[in-house]
């Protein structure tokens, strides 16, 4: 709770916490340390959106297809490329070596396959009828297999050009292929998300039949396991289908995040999750994704899930270690098994990472989505590396007290920390400039001006070796706000609440002695209940500081200026008056609430609040001239109702037994402070006089007399 009287402590300690920030060249490992990381080698950017996948050439450059603008990109091992082939569809979704130094291209919508060499001259190997080809996988014998969706199928083409339908499912889509050693075709499908293990005559048999939507990633490793990515939420951005080609991915938003590099290692419970069913995906997941390996005798286990990152694609290193590239935030996450540990290993210089690439020699690069750029990932331990804080709401504008820290600095090396603070919830050109780096570990004056909101920066500087930062600790003191009563309730006069009681007559709430600590919200009133003469007020209260307040209630006669209290030091929101001991009259009521308890007293604030105008009325009417006179033979009982404050509205007639008979003044209305009546008591079935008339008020206040 944050309160006016102590400083509020922000530290930053653990690998939550410092997860909760930005990091550039940065590690956080399992224990909360920040160290120097690797960086990431940018290796080409093409400008386009998104890039889908990666192929090698045979002299050792990549291929690369790019989405939105349909180009295909040969990039060059010194990382110099260029447009080979601009195709007339949107988007090139697959790419896969031909002979001779080619490209076999995948386009889609319409989707056609061409083949192209590096001088960009191309042809047309294949022009389906399907809407979309998804994936591309060329046999041991130079069989060029094609995965379709709208209709999901799979085509073989062989090198002379004859396309004939392979495999059809019931999928909606076919997303993925891979070929295993002894020739086996494996398919990934979507709706539902399964691999299927399909033999040269075109049987099926499915591998894993997941609880995901799509199976998005297929690998065969060289033990003859299988490396397989499934999402729920579509792993891949990807242009909207028809209405009937499925749960087809969405377009992505094109932008461009700063270029940032982490390593987070994460305890391997933090992230592991129940194995997936294979139940045909009936199961609910709350998982955006998982990473499964299916072993060479079909045993399956999952590697790696995940409830806020969709994967999209997954490879093993040069280790050993799974490495997984996700979205949104384009982390890598790298995990090893043995023992289980989950690493954050970068996040690359775009939203996505799409799709890893492994050249001959074991480099590992892979492909970007907003923007579409080429990454080389490197073991080079960064020089320098920069943290930024969440940003801290003080949820008032407060006074910055000092920043203190723990760090080892080995060999030289060094950490610096420096603060801004502002107004906004996101950091913008109204903030204050980043201050001068702090000196003192043990504790220097914060320098950056009184707002609402704190960020601070620390930058780790290598020596001989890399700093190590274990935490952050700043103070910061919020102004106190006013509190406010936001709200004010006059009950019907007579309403009380009577509160549950382990035994004996329940206590009245406001009352009785009975006092219910209340921060400002409104108070469990209980069963409501009648009791003449007693007023119930209720209220709210809020402070910003979430101070503990106490309350004070006066009133005042409307036509009077002085207030009167009725109760002070109260922490209930409700208070019952007995109004029986004041005259009757119109009257307000004040309800003050302070937060000195919370608060040295001179900077304790106090707010007020005052009711509408309400009515005490404890005395009953008056009935005048209640007397009986013959008018043509029949009885006619005249009398008048007055009543000093409140209208009059029931009147009753008797004669002395149990039934009473109501009657209506001479307006037809009884609503008036006076009102005049004149009754037949022939008519109104009560015969000669004398008889009994009862008269109540608005305010339920009765008086009986004798008509004669």
């Amino acid at each position: 709770m944050l309160t006016g009287a102590a400083p509020t402590f922000w530290r930053v300690s653990t690998q939550v916490e410092f997860l909760r920030g930005e990091v550039e060249s940065l590690s956080v490992d399992a224990d909360g340390h920040l160290v120097l990381g690797p960086v990431t080698d940018e290796l080409f950017d093409t400008t386009a959106p998104v890039l889908w996948s990666l192929a090698s050439a045979s002299d050792g450059a990549l291929w690369t297809g790019s989405g939105q603008d349909g180009r295909l990109y040969r990039v060059e091992p010194d990382g110099t490329g260029g447009v080979v082939f601009d195709a007339d569809e949107l988007d090139v979704h697959a790419v896969a070596a031909g002979p001779a130094g080619t490209v076999f291209a995948a386009t889609s919508p319409d989707g056609r396959i061409y083949q192209v060499d590096a001088d960009g001259v191309t042809s047309t190997v294949f022009d389906p009828d399907e809407t979309y080809i998804w994936a591309l996988a060329v046999g041991p014998d130079g069989t060029l297999h094609a995965a379709t969706g709208n209709s999901a199928r799979i085509h073989r083409i062989t090198p002379d050009g004859a396309a004939t339908v392979f495999f059809e499912s019931d999928a909606t889509h076919v997303l993925s292929l891979a070929f295993e050693a002894d020739g086996a075709l494996l398919a990934g499908t979507e709706s539902p998300g399964q691999v299927l293990r399909i033999d040269q005559d075109g049987r099926a048999f499915v591998l894993l039949d997941s609880p995901y939507a799509e199976v998005r990633s297929l690998r065969v490793q060289p033990d003859g396991s299988v490396l397989v990515v499934a999402v729920n939420e579509q792993g891949a951005p990807a242009p909207p289908a028809p209405a009937t080609a499925g749960n087809t991915p969405p377009t992505p938003t094109v932008s461009v995040t700063t270029s940032v590099t982490a390593v987070v290692v994460a305890n391997g419970a933090a992230t592991a999750t129940p194995p997936a069913s294979t139940n045909g995906g009936s199961e609910s997941r709350g998982t955006r994704g998982a990473v499964y390996r299916i072993a060479a005798d079909g045993l399956w286990s999952e590697l790696w899930s995940s409830d806020t990152d969709a994967p999209y694609d997954a490879v093993f290193d040069g280790t050993g270690a799974l490495l997984v590239g996700t979205g949104e935030d384009g982390k890598i996450f790298q995990v090893s098994e043995d023992p289980p540990r989950t690493v954050l290993l970068g996040r690359a210089p775009a939203r996505q990472v799409t799709r890893f690439h492994r050249q001959p020699d074991g480099t590992l690069s892979y492909a970007t989505a907003n923007p579409g750029k080429m990454v080389r990932l490197t073991g080079a331990l960064a020089e320098r590396g920069t943290y930024e804080s969440e940003v801290r709401d003080a949820e008032t504008v407060a006074t910055w007290g000092t920043i203190s820290w723990r760090a080892m600095t080995p060999g030289g090396s060094r950490v610096e920390l420096s603060s801004r603070s502002g107004n906004t919830a996101i950091p913008n050109d109204t903030w204050s400039e980043w201050s001068r780096p702090y000196t003192d570990a043990a504790g220097s004056q914060i320098a950056s001006p009184k707002a609402r909101y704190l960020q601070w920066r620390a930058s780790l500087l290598a020596g001989d070796a890399s700093p190590i930062l274990t935490s952050v600790t700043a103070a910061y003191l919020p102004r106190n706000v006013r509190p406010a009563v936001t709200q004010i309730t006059v009950h019907q006069p007579g309403t009380v609440f009577q509160q549950p009681f382990s035994s004996g007559d329940p206590p009245i709430a406001g009352l009785d002695a009975l006092e219910t600590e209340s921060n400002g919200s409104a108070s469990t009133l209980g069963r409501e209940s009648y009791r003449k003469g007693i007023q119930t007020f209720v209220w709210q209260a809020t402070d910003k500081n979430g101070d503990q307040l106490e309350y004070a209630i006066a009133y005042r006669r409307e036509d009077e200026t002085a207030w009167q209290t009725l109760r002070s030091d109260m922490r209930a929101t409700v208070f019952a008056w007995d109004t029986s001991a004041v005259p009757d009259g119109a009257y307000r009521v004040r309800v003050t609430v302070s937060d000195a308890t919370s608060n040295a007293p001179d900077t304790a604030l106090v707010g007020e609040r005052e009711s509408p105008v309400f009515d005490i009325d404890n005395s009953a009417p008056r009935i005048e001239a209640a007397a009986v006179r013959e008018v043509g033979g029949r009885s006619v009982l005249s009398f008048t109702v007055r009543d000093d404050h409140s209208p009059i509205q029931h009147v009753e007639l008797s004669k002395g037994d149990d039934t009473w008979r109501t009657v209506y003044p001479t307006d037809g209305i009884p609503d008036a402070l006076v009102e005049t009546f004149e009754v037949l008591l022939d008519d109104a079935g009560l015969g000669a006089p004398p008889v009994i008339i009862r008269a109540t008020d608005a305010l339920r206040n009765t008086v009986t007399v004798s008509g004669r």
